[in-house]
């Protein structure tokens, strides 16, 4: 394999630009073309300088930054025959023999589709706030979204407690709980409302009374944007309407800031050997594969199985926002 491609695809994560890095600088170690691809399908159907040669300064100074340096999008055009079609050509004509693609659900699936039609070996490095991938313990920008709610949090519960109220705070993760589960945890909630296991409205207002009964003038309940009972908004209403005492409620959507900003130092190293990991498992013939982190061991995942598998929150991290609260 003489010329490879990085591209990335759907929703940015802090991290992107440091394992684009880590691509590059790993193909030219090996001694690899590596090109780039702007705006991940859109331009590989696009074509023409959309995919350029990228040479060792062409990533200099970007591991710090959040974002990503080869911007991103979501191709309603790749999701057709002849916008795959296209794609191929394009990445034929341009002598491109592997493709590492960085992004979460939607990326990986495109990827795996593209694979079984053209056969062009595919290594996705997983880039998703939301951790929701099988295959990998953590997931490239999960780490600093983690953070940054964190600090959100933490500079609500002030004023939480200032003014005796209970804030409803919304963190993103899709149909995952992660972000909230860990930023609930590290923020000390008193309740936290994930996808992956209901939380009656019920126990939360008896959670709430409790507190109320102990004293405790200010909460912060975390939700997360998937949770079953609504989100964020609607969980304060029904709880208001079910507590049957006067209490003083705001809800906070913390939104896309939790995209943002430069990615934590696990981060850079997670994307580091993730991005390094993908190029090396094309060079030893990988393919239509997620390259993860497990237990600490770099693994290899077949897309079909890390977009469909659950992975499902630890029961003892759900035990323990109980116990602690």
């Amino acid at each position: 394999m003489k010329k490879i491609a990085v591209f990335t695809s759907g929703g940015d994560a802090p991290g992107m630009n440091a394992c684009i890095r880590a691509v590059v600088r790993g193909a030219l170690y090996h001694g690899v073309e590596v090109y780039g691809i702007r705006r991940g399908y859109s331009g590989m159907i696009e074509g023409g300088d959309t995919i350029f040669r990228m040479g060792s300064r062409d990533v200099s100074n970007i591991i710090q930054r959040g974002g990503t340096v080869l911007k991103s999008a979501r191709s309603k055009a790749f999701m057709t025959v002849e916008g795959r079609k296209q794609a191929y050509e394009n990445l034929v004509g341009a002598g491109i023999e592997g493709l590492v693609a960085i992004g979460g659900n939607g990326t990986f699936t495109g990827a795996e589709i593209f694979f079984n039609e053209y056969k062009i070996p595919t290594v996705g490095a997983p880039g998703t706030i939301d951790n929701d991938l099988y295959g990998t313990d953590y997931t490239i920008g999960y780490d600093t979204a983690v953070n940054t709610a964190l600090d959100a949090i933490d500079k609500i519960r002030d004023t939480a407690d200032s003014h005796d109220r209970v804030f409803f705070i919304e963190v993103m993760g899709r149909d995952s709980g992660y972000i909230a589960i860990q930023s609930g945890i590290a923020g000390g909630a008193e309740a936290v409302m994930v996808p992956e296991s209901l939380t009656p409205v019920s126990e939360v207002v008896k959670v709430l009374k409790s507190g109320f009964a102990k004293k405790k003038n200010s909460s912060i309940v975390i939700v997360a944007e998937g949770e079953k009972e609504g989100r964020a908004t609607e969980v304060a209403e029904k709880i208001q309407k079910q507590i049957g005492i006067d209490i003083d409620i705001r809800v906070t959507t913390l939104g896309h800031v939790q995209r943002g900003g430069a990615p934590t130092a696990y981060d850079r190293i997670l994307a580091s050997r993730l991005g390094l990991g993908a190029v090396e498992g094309l060079l030893r013939g990988q393919k239509n594969v997620m390259v993860g982190v497990v237990n600490n061991r770099l693994i290899y995942t077949p897309f079909h199985e890390s977009i469909t598998k659950e992975k499902p929150i630890s029961d003892d991290m759900l035990r323990m926002v109980h116990i602690l609260s």
